[in-house]
């Protein structure tokens, strides 16, 4: 065995270890960084391992080496440009959908490792064959799935696609691709001619199945659907990474699948639902009730008198959401929020699980904006708080803070664990309308006499509550 058999056969043991490494970083945001830089590396040193063992490759291979290896650098290259580039000039608001596409082409590659594999016609095992069915099945939902749901997070699929009959009809195509898939692994045991034709069709009702899946859930679904094709694709990759054989895409693939399904798991939790009522609910249609709303009116301020309310006040919470990210005012808000603490206000940050379009989407924002993470809580740390608490500031949230959820069984976001901004003495809402939110609940919150509205958009709102700041001082 020659020193490149041994670098090649310790590769797997030291990319994962580096994943692993990496992954544990990511776990808490002073290490994220770190975290990211220590999992790049590992791939990093995978795909230069990948392109070592090329060399190690039977006689038959070697004619068609240098073609293969010039696909692949050429792939490395406009990969790698380009996502280094997006990466670079992606605005806070279009990170959700960002993630949603590079994960899909993550389900996307590991289908169409399958998809060489079943098209080679050169494996007869039927475990190495119904695995790799497997993996392309998975792969291809999270593809098709994922770039519905950078469609939807983009703003060029606004509203769910629903027809009669829908959960049938897709229960239907699931079932059918899993018949082709099975026939495409027998007809290839067999070397039967027609192997080819039904890998094709597999892999064509796998797409158009992932489509299916996700066209009809709502938008105030899309984090928890992210996280779940997540967990989709890092599956898809362990299973393609056992066909090949190779220790470092079974590890990789094992450890984001289960830290996928995990934060999957966790956030429907958050929205006390499980992943079947995420996935065949009608959740995020609007409903009769929620186009009714509650009754009452809604009281408005100017921004400068509430600006002079939080400055003059002992504690204030600051809730983010989606809003605040449309407005790209993260930082005016964290201008404001030091202002308020040269002051002497208490100022903390209260996150709740699903706040934004993608898990983690706040903690992002206000990281951005160079937010300390001692001032961020999760909604277990900070909910009691609120009883004690000043004034609270909700910016852009509105499915987060809904009181119904507590109390309305009728509502469709009824059980699900929110903020409870509702207890603060004093609630400062910016918002830019009198609209709803994704789940087309109206808001009991903002017509509570605690609660008084400060319309308009958050980075023009937060910059005359600075200019407010400004002219009150400090002492």
């Amino acid at each position: 065995m020659s020193a490149v058999d041994y670098i090649i056969g310790l590769s797997g043991l030291v990319a994962s270890g580096l994943f692993i490494y990496g992954l544990k970083g990511m776990s808490s945001p002073v290490t994220a960084v770190r975290g990211i830089v220590i999992a790049g590396w590992g791939m990093a040193f995978v795909v230069a391992i990948a392109f070592l063992q090329a060399f190690n490759v039977p006689d038959e291979v070697l004619p068609h080496l240098p073609v293969n290896l010039g696909l692949a650098v050429l792939a490395l290259l406009l990969g790698g440009a380009w996502a280094g580039w997006r990466g670079k000039t992606v605005a806070m608001t279009a990170m959700p959908q960002m993630v949603a596409l590079f994960n899909g082409m993550g389900g996307g590659s590991a289908a169409a490792i399958s998809a060489v594999a079943l098209l080679r016609h050169n494996e007869t095992d039927a475990l190495h064959l119904g695995v790799t069915v497997l993996g392309g099945l998975i792969g291809s939902i999270s593809l098709t799935g994922s770039l519905i749901a950078w469609a939807k997070l983009d703003g060029r699929l606004k509203n769910p696609m629903r027809f009669g009959g829908q959960q049938i009809f897709n229960l239907v195509v699931f079932l059918g691709t899993l018949v082709l898939g099975g026939m495409a692994v027998v007809s290839q045991m067999q070397g039967a001619p027609e192997a080819g034709l039904f890998s094709l069709l597999f892999f064509l009702g796998a797409l158009f199945f992932g489509l299916c899946m996700t066209v009809p859930i709502g938008g105030a679904d899309m984090p928890v659907v992210i996280s779940l094709y997540n967990a989709f694709t890092g599956l898809a990759v362990g299973l393609e990474g056992y066909v090949m054989a190779d220790p470092a895409l079974m590890i990789a693939g094992m450890v984001v699948g289960s830290a996928g399904t995990l934060l999957t798991l966790l956030m429907a939790k958050a929205m006390n639902r499980s992943i079947a009522n995420v996935l065949f609910s009608n959740f995020g249609a609007s409903s009769g009730k929620a186009a009714g709303g509650p009754e009452g009116k809604m009281k408005s301020t100017d921004p400068a008198d509430a600006a002079a309310t939080m400055r003059y006040a002992s504690s204030v919470i600051i809730i983010p959401g989606y809003g605040l990210a449309v407005a790209q005012a993260q930082q005016k808000l964290y201008e404001m929020v030091k202002m308020l603490q040269a002051a002497g206000v208490d100022v903390k940050f209260a996150i709740h699980p699903v706040a934004g379009r993608m898990p983690g989407h706040m903690n992002v924002l206000l990281a951005e904006a160079g937010v300390p993470y001692d001032m961020i809580y999760d909604m277990d740390d900070i909910n009691d708080s609120f009883k004690t608490t000043d004034v609270a500031l909700v910016i852009g949230a509105n499915d987060v803070v809904n009181p119904s959820a507590r109390t309305d069984k009728s509502s469709p976001i009824y059980g699900m664990p929110i903020l409870n901004a509702d207890q603060a003495k004093q609630v400062f809402v910016i918002k830019r309308g009198q609209g709803t939110g994704y789940s087309g609940v109206q808001n009991p919150l903002f017509f509570l006499p605690n609660t008084t509205m400060v319309f308009g958009d958050a980075q023009a709102v937060l910059s005359k509550m600075v200019e407010a700041l400004k002219a009150l001082g400090t002492n």
